[in-house]
């Protein structure tokens, strides 16, 4: 499943933004292509008449708080693709809201339309850009096509669906020259990217995709595309490396497009095992296999080990090792700096507090250690024998008879050692979390593993006997 980044919408020129919305969101509940409407639902409007509950929101918007800049963003959509024959498109609009809900946090009102008449369900999701309250408006961020689709393959993998996707064709790195402001032919490589996630079957498809995002395609000698917001038509062999025309029919046109790069085929094999384990689970079974493993919690493991290239089950015990054997070593390490600078505390106490009962030990001994003067100064005499016991404790360790340090030498040593343990200590902290994370992860891959084997042995089991 695929979906693509946040689009904002705003007015086109000769237009209202009535008429805008009208237009967006008419295409998005066509009857013909949403069984007549049977697969649109919405939150806080009504599909008939969303724009015109868009369009009150936006009227008190400006009532209350006197904004109305230039160029404002009137809604946002969101397109959102499934892989053939693996969905219902119950189930479809189901993800779309969810999908939704998450991003816009129920603070805005949204329709979301099912498209069934494509071979791949689709999604249509617009959103109010002014809230319920008619006080803020939604603001898109840096960032947000891959919170987008971490929301969206968790969604996915919940519902027991596949997310792990090959990496993009010829391991070409998407554009990253984005200007502040985005220039067209930008824009159409996003497009062209968004395309390539759905991960096209051949080249015709891909145009389709391209022009449900509204883009007008020219096909001919060199195929050109123009969207609806543009004057002129724009040829693939201008956009760049990695967006020529011949690129892109090159990796139609070889033998398997969705062929990993760099990578043999099994190092996915314990990602796809599991997601195909879950995607079976759809059946009647569904529910009762639900409660058995905690579905969303595997969710959340696969796409944590899918982040972090984990694609096999002897990397990620390898890795898992690796990083509570780092924790392990730098827990000894802090223990053994903890103690340290306990041992150098006690022994500069204990010199201080010897050099400061100095004089009243020497009159303890012009007293001839009278007992009233000991319970006079009991309390300076007694830190004096504890320091004088220390140092013989400290010079009968080994190497044997050392001269006592001074106090200079100590309160280095002190500031080096806990410089030292504050430097472990935030090394502790990140491979803290990351042993959490991967234990957890190892865990529920274990338990979910185990499951699927103690499942197949109680199937062989449950055939012997029927053949008996």
């Amino acid at each position: 499943m695929a979906a693509t980044r946040i689009i904002p919408m705003h007015v086109n020129k000769g237009l209202s933004v009535k008429q805008c919305l009208t237009n967006r969101i008419e295409y998005a509940e066509n009857g013909e292509k949403t069984e007549d409407g049977e697969y649109v639902s919405s939150y806080a409007c009504t599909p008939e008449i969303a724009e015109e509950e868009f369009m009150l929101s936006k009227r008190e918007y400006f009532r209350i708080t006197g904004r109305a800049p230039k160029g404002d963003i009137i809604a946002y959509q969101l397109r959102q693709s499934f892989k053939p024959g693996e969905i219902t498109p119950e189930e479809a609009n189901e993800i779309g809201y969810e999908l939704a809900m998450k991003l816009t946090k129920g603070n805005h009102a949204f329709i979301v339309a099912t498209h069934t008449d494509k071979a791949h369900i689709h999604n249509h999701i617009i959103w109010n850009s002014t809230d319920l309250d008619c006080t803020r408006k939604f603001r898109n961020f840096w960032g947000s096509y891959f919170v987008v689709q971490r929301i969206n393959d968790q969604l996915c993998l919940e519902h027991g669906m596949s997310v792990i996707k090959p990496r993009p064709y010829h391991e070409r790195e998407k554009y990253t020259g984005y200007d502040k402001r985005k220039s067209y032919r930008t824009e159409l490589r996003e497009a062209i990217d968004d395309a390539l996630e759905r991960r096209p079957a051949n080249y015709e498809e891909f145009l389709l995709f391209l022009e449900e995002e509204e883009y007008q395609i020219k096909r001919g000698r060199h195929t050109a595309v123009r969207g609806n917001d543009h004057e002129r038509f724009i040829r693939f062999d201008s956009l760049g490396e990695g967006y020529t025309e011949r690129e892109l029919r090159q990796y139609f046109e070889a033998e398997d497009p969705t062929r990993t790069f760099g990578k043999t085929e099994r190092d996915f094999d314990m990602l796809i095992d599991i997601q195909k384990k879950i995607s079976e689970g759809k059946g009647a079974g569904y529910e009762n296999w639900a409660k058995v493993f905690n579905v969303k919690q595997m969710a959340q493991t696969l796409l944590y080990l899918h982040e972090h290239g984990i694609r096999d089950y002897d990397t990620l015990a390898e890795r898992t090792k690796s990083v509570v054997g780092r924790f392990n070593e730098l827990s000894d390490r802090m223990k053994a700096d903890e103690k340290r600078l306990t041992e150098i505390a006690a022994l500069r106490t204990h010199i201080i507090n010897y050099a400061k009962t100095a004089d009243v030990y020497e009159a303890y001994k012009k007293s001839r250690y009278s007992k009233k003067f000991f319970e006079e100064h009991r309390e300076e005499l007694t830190l004096r024998k504890a320091a004088r016991d220390a140092f013989k404790a400290y010079q009968e360790e080994e190497p044997k008879g050392r001269k006592l340090p001074k106090v200079k030498e100590l309160n280095e040593e002190y500031a080096r050692v806990l410089a030292d343990k504050k430097q472990a200590y935030a090394e502790y902290r990140q491979i803290r979390d990351e042993m959490k994370k991967l234990t957890m992860a190892k865990h529920n891959v274990d338990e979910f593993l185990n499951r699927d084997e103690s499942e197949i042995h109680r199937k062989r089991d449950r055939e012997r006997h029927l053949s008996r």
